[in-house]
């Protein structure tokens, strides 16, 4: 098993590439600019592009990194308009950073629960609201790794004020879905490096001593 991982773009959105000794390969969240992330995928093959979210300095990216893998891109129901709509992803309310994002329709859906087994990786979904209302977080159990989105960051949490946005809800995401994983599990956030489920237990002030 290999991750790959790349801060993208101008907001520094990190992108992930999972691989297998197979050359399979799985991208969560290809960020805006993601000529590093096509680079390191050229010689493997794409299996799935898994979005935990449609914030526009997510999904930027996506149609160039479709357009060479030919990959299904999976996201939650409640952000599936998102990817085609400028107004709903954030792109037009942030015209100082990035034209208009309007990606093409979504191949596959993601909900709560699902049980995804893609090269050779199995992937539970976790539906993580509160950041945005269609957040999930990817859970692989082995090799003990989360892909959080921006639910959590190392010492922090999401912000809850844009569009959908809900802290009552995040709270409710990192305590009863993200919080209750072992401790050990390395977690991978959205952006800025990544954590462990106990340092955040520990040390995050959003979290700890609540």
């Amino acid at each position: 098993m290999n991750l790959w991982m790349q801060p993208l773009g101008p907001i520094q959105t990190n992108g992930y590439v999972l691989s297998n000794d197979k050359g399979e390969a799985i991208i969560f969240d290809p960020g805006m600019n993601p000529e590093p992330m096509l680079e390191h995928i050229a010689d493997l093959q794409v299996k799935a592009i898994l979005l935990t979210h449609a914030h526009f300095d997510h999904i930027g990216g996506l149609e160039k990194v479709r357009q060479v893998t030919k990959a299904p891109v999976y996201i939650h129901d409640l952000e599936a308009e998102w990817l085609t709509d400028p107004a709903q992803n954030g792109s037009l309310r942030w015209e100082m950073i990035t034209g208009p994002i309007s990606c093409q329709p979504r191949d596959k859906a993601l909900r709560d629960g699902d049980l995804l087994v893609i090269a050779g990786f199995q992937i539970e979904v976790i539906h993580t609201p509160g950041h945005s209302p269609g957040s999930v977080s990817f859970y692989l159990s082995e090799p003990g790794i989360l892909i959080a989105g921006d639910t959590l960051f190392q010492n922090s949490i999401g912000r809850t004020d844009l569009p959908g946005g809900d802290y009552d809800t995040l709270m409710t995401s990192l305590r009863d879905r993200i919080m209750v994983l072992p401790e050990e599990i390395k977690v991978y956030p959205g952006h800025g490096p990544a954590t462990t489920i106990q340092q955040e237990l520990a040390f995050n002030p959003f979290i700890s001593g609540r």
